[in-house]
């Protein structure tokens, strides 16, 4: 008679075996409502787990009212919120829908989003398009620059995206970020690497549509300008990869895991769409000047689905000139990816870091593992200002809450009959 241990185990194998087998392309770039699984015509999708209106931070409120004023269903931010209230906008996590978004994460149905494909699993999400750097929608910023830029993607940018995916036929994701991390990427925060390799096989393909020769030229600009331009794709990317390793009967692996400022909430392969959620942890900041701790908001966006795919923080040891951007030291970074591998069950030889002599990346975060060593996933992160119209004030590192898991755990072990 097969054990309960054995179940879990090969259920578990069979997760991050399905992950690791994942091959997602990047392959077209549509308005969300057509693109997003289950986006209605009045709704704006968010990061993190679910909350309700009255227990968000003030710049996460005013991102989803910048959203619905950019749709023009409103004009003011108080008719926006009055919107909401009477129920006439819905507002719902992007990983209902497959789908992620940065800080924030505000996607409404005009917004151009990334189409990524899993050839190997059929698996489809998407993500937005980052309109800025510092002061953007997704840090709680609307005014008529956050507009113009929201405008141009949808616009120039988006079209233009789209028919050269089309016309290359989608770009694989897989190989181009593994050749990334050994430039220097982690996947979630340090993105040079993929956005110059992104840039090197779309552009080609940007040359040969029938947009004007100032249009490409803008668009190549653009993305050559935003060194962080690919990453909401690579974010997509790892949401795919976590997608093909859910709802596998038996199995302790993270699949979702994400913040909104408020809560950090994980989901669990065997428990289905259970959400386990805990305070949002506060993150240890390099401040920009001017800016301290009482600025920043709590941990914040869907961005840790890297860290869930085994890249990000735990990857680190990849990217060592992180440190720069989020303190500490070259070992620090090293040790973040090296205490990974205690609480994953495999290592990703699609990706491999050569500061560790070539090991795969640490995959497939097991909740048994994380409560029985009291380790969480640590997250590298950027951080938004707390009030609205202010911007990006920083950028660190954290952990999951130990509660999300320990409760996990609990549930996972009734359903289990432990």
């Amino acid at each position: 008679m097969t054990s309960k241990k054995e179940l879990i185990e090969a259920a578990n194998r069979q997760a991050v075996e399905k992950m690791i087998a994942s091959r997602p392309f990047v392959v077209d770039v549509k308005p969300a409502i057509e693109a997003v699984a289950g986006m209605k015509e009045r709704m704006v999708c968010h990061a993190g787990p679910p909350l309700e209106l009255d227990e968000m931070v003030p710049s996460f409120k005013h991102a989803i009212f910048g959203g619905i004023m950019w749709e023009l269903w409103a004009k003011t931010p108080e008719e926006a919120e009055r919107l909401i209230r009477d129920g006439k906008v819905a507002i719902e996590p992007n990983h209902h829908h497959n789908g992620i978004g940065t800080m924030a994460g505000i996607t409404t149905p005009s917004m151009p989003v990334f189409i990524i494909e899993d050839r190997t699993h059929g698996f489809r999400s998407t993500a937005n398009i980052r309109e800025e750097t510092v002061k953007a929608l997704r840090y709680g910023c609307y005014d008529e620059n956050v507009k113009r830029k929201l405008d141009w993607n949808r616009d120039v940018l988006g079209p233009v995206l789209s028919a050269a995916l089309r016309e290359c036929g989608g770009i694989d994701m897989v190989p181009l970020m593994g050749k990334a991390m050994h430039m220097g990427d982690d996947g979630h925060n340090e993105n040079r690497a993929a956005n110059l390799l992104f840039c090197m096989q779309l552009i080609p393909h940007i040359l040969k549509t029938d947009f004007s020769k100032d249009v490409m030229r803008e668009v190549a600009t653009w993305m050559n300008t935003d060194t962080r331009f690919v990453s909401t794709a690579e974010m997509a990317v790892c949401k795919a990869i976590t997608l093909a390793a859910h709802n596998i009967e038996n199995c302790s692996i993270v699949t979702t895991m994400c913040r909104n400022g408020t809560y950090t909430g994980i989901r669990v392969s065997g428990l289905e769409d259970q959400w386990f959620k805990a305070p949002a942890p506060e993150v240890n900041l390099l401040f920009f000047p001017g800016y301290g701790p009482k600025d920043a908001t709590k941990d914040c966006g869907d961005s840790c689905v890297t860290e869930v795919a085994g890249i990000g923080a735990f990857a680190m040891a990849a990217a060592p000139g992180m440190v720069q951007f989020v303190g500490g030291t070259v070992a620090d970074a090293i040790n973040y990816t090296k205490e990974m591998y205690e609480i994953t069950t495999a290592k990703n030889t699609n990706w491999t870091i050569p500061y560790l002599d070539l090991q795969g990346c640490p995959i497939g975060i097991d909740i048994i593992k994380v409560v029985k060593t009291g380790l969480t996933p640590h997250i590298n992160t950027s951080i938004g200002h707390v009030q609205p119209n202010v911007g990006q004030v920083g950028a660190g590192m954290t952990r999951a809450p130990l509660k999300c898991f320990a409760d996990a755990l609990e549930a996972f072990g009734k359903l289990m009959g432990a």
